[in-house]
């Protein structure tokens, strides 16, 4: 089972549409995995809540589980004032630590409306997964201009369809 994470908690967002497409590609191999979308976040889980674990909502407490029992985990990640969501990095700082991400398998996939793709947010997230432990796939595909190549929920453009698909390759015999 791979986990895919839709990176933030924007409502209707491109980055939703790229976790489905991924979830498509894993599926036409014949590989099971499930999407976390972090619109799924209780309204609370950044409060002070955050760091009494015994304040937890049951609605966070299960997030954190489905993190706990995959091996593999895939992040789709929007660019957000040239880094990834904040929710994303709240999200990441409730989950067990260490033992949430540690020896675990990532794979990151980046997405923005400018022109570079999301690699410095790419770039600030593996820092992160590293401290976590988390091994990351070197192959990081980046989408440029998203909206401008989507529609539908489909790529229109076919380079963005094959470097998925590349990293879907690696990432399976990762």
């Amino acid at each position: 089972m791979i986990l895919i994470i839709s990176g933030t908690n924007r409502p209707n967002s491109i980055t939703l549409k790229v976790a489905n497409l991924y979830q498509q590609s894993l599926s036409a191999r014949g590989q099971e995995s499930d999407i976390l979308d972090l619109q799924d976040l209780p309204l609370d889980f950044a409060s002070p809540n955050l760091y009494k674990s015994e304040l937890y909502s049951q609605e966070f407490i299960d997030l954190r589980k489905r993190v706990a029992e995959v091996q593999k985990i895939v992040f789709i990640v929007p660019e957000y004032n040239c880094s990834y969501p904040g929710v994303l990095k709240a999200f990441i700082d409730g989950l067990e630590y260490p033992a949430a991400l540690r020896r675990k398998k990532g794979a990151l996939v980046g997405l923005s409306t400018g022109s570079q793709g999301g690699n410095i947010a790419l770039s600030h997230l593996t820092d992160v997964l590293h401290y976590c432990g988390l091994h990351v796939l070197a192959q990081k595909p980046r989408f440029p201009y998203i909206h401008k190549h989507m529609q539908e929920g489909q790529f229109t453009n076919p380079l963005y369809r094959q470097l998925l698909e590349e990293q879907i390759e690696e990432f399976l015999s990762f």
